[in-house]
């Protein structure tokens, strides 16, 4: 099977017609919640198949395959493994484009899984069809309505439609993924699930999602590469990158244990940790250590895009939060600038003369909201900074939501990345909320937000770079 272009696998996210098979009745199971979110969503044509059935879920429903009248573009398989061999035959015979092959029980239990895996892949490759899976979820579009998931709405909740992509060797690392992007009102492009990836990998997806105009950023856990994909895994996410589309990849396996645990999960084979770094920082990906850092940034970026630089700028009504910010953007190699002499005595104008006005700008319990946004406006229209960073706990009096119109005021107005900080329980995390939806990212500490602020300058720096 070829590895020409993303139109290859086109057809798996916009296709016009998806036969079932293993659709059912029964709720809560696979072949039902595929049909279930597919009748929800989308919009091509749906063919059940299941010879127990007339009709499933009030679509009529096809004995085999071999009975549709139709084309197929995709043949989704929610069956056990011993039966998805003779299904494949008949979809190739069919004409099926691709096969989505959710079920497990292949090469990552061994034995006769690998030699069940070794016959699909012979028929897809006679029948010039192409997989995603075994031993995965699928895809869900958001453009298209194409939803394979076999977790229902109550189990998973999916993501409002976006412009962040995902791809994951682990179904179920994606699927809370999800239910967490749609906690933090991060919008979903596509999201792909390709398990054992007998045919169907990181490369194809890249490739693809280089060429999809609704992915704006890439998020990747991966655990392994196939031999000899390496280069072509490099091109790829070279490929991405310079269309201006971050990528952003948590690696797993990067310990023996790890690579262990791979090897039985989706039968990857991960490899020397030392090798795959090196070929990520080769290809322009940004890797990350954990889940929590990913979506820090793809929450930063989606709303505010990448930075010029490094030059950071920290205000805050909470002295101590100022020093660990700024001992931490020091660490990640952030310039906490010291501002000049000039700029602190205009802010010692209108600070109370207890303030600290050389960065971080501490403008103490006694704030009044309003005067963050004066503050910022005097050092970001002097050009003196690249990022700001607003820590605003809400406990302070003087403290009452309108910080967030002022941030977005200045991100707005001065085209400069500005992530907040509120730390706290109940009342910080509402404060959070109303930041947000006035598109500027907010934080439950300064670490969070300060490896945020890192990653957009870097990935300034990578896109800058791959674009020329």
């Amino acid at each position: 099977m070829g590895k020409a272009s993303s139109a290859d696998i086109e057809f798996f996210f916009r296709p016009r017609s998806i036969a079932v098979v293993g659709a059912s009745n029964k709720p809560d199971t696979p072949g039902y919640v595929v049909v279930e979110q597919l009748r929800k969503s989308f919009r091509g044509e749906i063919y059940p198949v299941n010879p127990r059935y007339r009709e499933v879920q009030g679509i009529k429903c096809y004995p085999s395959i071999r009975d549709i009248q139709g084309d197929i573009d995709v043949v989704v398989l929610a069956i056990p493994a011993r039966y998805v061999i003779s299904v494949a035959e008949e979809a190739g015979e069919k004409g099926a484009r691709g096969l989505i092959v959710l079920s497990g029980g292949f090469a990552e239990v061994g034995g006769e899984g690998v030699e069940l895996e070794e016959k699909l892949y012979s028929i897809a490759r006679e029948y010039s069809m192409r997989v995603i899976g075994p031993n995965c979820m699928g895809v869900i579009d958001t453009s298209s309505g194409v939803d394979t998931f076999f977790l229902p709405e109550r189990r998973l909740s999916r993501p409002s439609r976006g412009y962040v992509s995902i791809a994951s060797q682990s179904g179920a690392l994606l699927s809370m993924w999800m239910e967490w992007m749609n906690q933090q009102s991060i919008g979903l492009a596509k999201a792909v699930s390709y398990g054992n990836k007998l045919d169907v990998d990181e490369v194809d997806i890249l490739e693809y999602f280089a060429d999809d105009n609704e992915t704006k950023i890439v998020l990747l856990y991966m655990e392994g590469l196939r031999r000899r994909r390496g280069r072509a895994f490099i091109e790829a996410a070279k490929k991405l990158v310079s269309r201006g589309k971050p990528l952003i990849v948590l690696k797993g396996g990067r310990t023996p244990a790890g690579a262990r645990a791979a090897l039985s999960h989706t039968a990857a084979l991960s490899g020397g940790y030392e090798l795959y770094r090196a070929a990520l920082l080769q290809s322009g990906a940004y890797e990350v250590d954990t889940m929590e850092e990913m979506f820090d940034i793809a929450k930063a970026y989606t709303m505010l895009g990448s930075s010029r630089g490094n030059r950071i700028l920290i205000v805050t009504n909470a002295g101590g939060a100022g020093v660990l910010a700024t001992d931490y953007s020091s660490r990640e190699g952030l310039d906490v600038v010291r501002l000049p002499d000039t700029i602190a005595q205009k802010l010692r104008s209108i600070l109370p003369p207890y303030a600290a006005v050389y960065n971080p700008i501490d403008l103490t319990a006694s704030v009044a909201e309003d005067q963050y946004l004066e503050v910022i406006e005097i050092v970001v229209a002097e050009d003196l900074v690249d990022i700001v960073l607003a820590i605003t706990p809400p406990h302070p009096p003087g403290m009452s939501g309108r910080i967030a119109d002022y941030l977005a005021k200045i991100y707005r107005e001065y085209k400069i990345p500005v992530l907040a900080v509120s730390i706290g329980g109940y009342l910080a995390e509402a404060f959070r909320r109303v930041i947000e939806s006035r598109g500027i990212p907010a934080y439950p500490t300064p670490e969070r937000a300060v490896r945020a602020a890192k990653a957009l300058w870097k990935l300034g720096g990578i896109l800058g770079r791959t674009s020329q």
